[in-house]
């Protein structure tokens, strides 16, 4: 069964929103498909927030990635200057 984990980021006060973007979407995000998330896709939620959902194939996937996903997430803190605020995961149960 499909998984998702969605993470929810601020940046940093004076951090230009685009140029961050841009890196993310350049090496963060292929570094989760590398890992076996299926879809990455993030939303921009106000003027300096995003919230990242990412789909894996099931959690056992996910799980074996906690190590590096741990090390993507202090790589978009400390060089991207963007904080995670908060996560929530859990298996999908309906889809339309």
């Amino acid at each position: 069964m499909t998984y998702v984990t969605i993470t929810t980021w601020e940046n940093a006060d004076g951090v230009d929103y685009d140029q961050t973007m841009k890196k993310i979407t350049e090496t963060r995000l292929p570094a989760l498909r590398n890992l076996g998330a299926s879809r990455v896709t993030v939303v921009r939620t106000s003027e300096r927030t995003s919230a990242a959902i990412t789909e894996w194939p099931d959690a056992a996937t996910r799980d074996a990635a906690e190590t590096a996903i741990a090390a993507v997430r202090n790589k978009v803190q400390s060089e991207d200057f963007s904080r995670m605020t908060g996560e929530m995961k859990g298996e999908v149960v309906a889809d339309v």
